[in-house]
């Protein structure tokens, strides 16, 4: 078994009287999605938002590439090769989406602060955002303006720009909501693709998605890890199909 491109060590985060997450582990390893499902509430949000360094934890470790990450600020999680989206998508809606993945691919290049440089004649950004454009389905897009892409193709231009930034590990956050059904069949063929030398991180509430992707599936409830494991084996323990997946689980099967 690889070694983890990200582990989290009994992580806890509490705002004032509220244990929003208690005491999870989880290990995210190269070349798999690693899914995390529960109901409102149950402290997903929270949970990434720890991993990718919105939140810091209240107790706990995070490693990233084998090195402590725990106390590093997104951007530097971002420099070690960590990567994500977000609920709602993040995206410049004035550029074209070709500017938008340069943006991003510009932001790990070397000459990022170099003031007498100009982006766009830099070949190996400009490489980077259309190698992400493309991995993404939108090269034939590129020129588009990212406000005018449907919601669809903005979620796959997030995801685009994300590429760009050569992560190791990508935290998804709840990346089909919204869509239609045409949309999210593109974006799980595309997510299904990205575990390709990465570790990824997906929260999803659409379980025929997760049931599609996950490897390794997580169950939350209360900010607890309540079933984590191989997903057939955590979709065949009672409390989880009876409290967390209910007729869904049964219509899967």
């Amino acid at each position: 078994m690889p070694e983890p491109a990200l582990l989290a060590e009994s992580l806890s985060k509490r705002f004032g009287g509220l244990q929003a997450v208690a005491d999870v582990s989880l290990a995210l390893r190269p070349s798999e999605i690693h899914a995390v499902i529960g109901p409102n509430g149950a402290g997903k949000s929270t949970l990434i938002n720890l991993l990718s360094g919105d939140l810091r934890p209240s107790a706990g470790l995070i490693r990233l590439g084998g090195r402590d990450a725990t106390s590093l600020s997104p951007e530097a999680r971002g420099r070690a090769g960590l990567g994500r989206s977000y609920q709602k998508t993040t995206i410049f809606p004035r550029r074209s989406a070709f500017a938008n993945a340069r943006l991003a691919a510009q932001a790990r290049s070397p000459r990022a602060l170099a003031p007498f440089r100009s982006a766009d004649r830099d070949d190996a950004v400009n490489a980077r955002a259309r190698a992400a454009l493309a991995e993404a389905g939108l090269l034939d897009r590129e020129a588009a303006i990212a406000g005018t892409l449907s919601h669809g193709e903005q979620r796959q231009l997030e995801i685009a720009m994300v590429l760009a930034t050569e992560p190791t590990v990508i935290l998804l956050d709840e990346p089909l909501a919204g869509m239609g059904h045409g949309e999210a069949q593109r974006m799980i063929a595309l997510i299904g693709r990205l575990k390709a030398g990465r570790a990824v991180l997906l929260v999803e509430h659409d379980m025929d998605a997760v049931f599609t992707l996950a490897d390794v599936l997580t169950v939350m409830a209360d900010g607890r890890v309540i079933a984590q494991g191989e997903p057939a084996a955590v979709r065949a323990h009672p409390a989880v199909r009876a409290a967390y997946l209910g007729h869904e689980a049964d219509a899967a099967a």
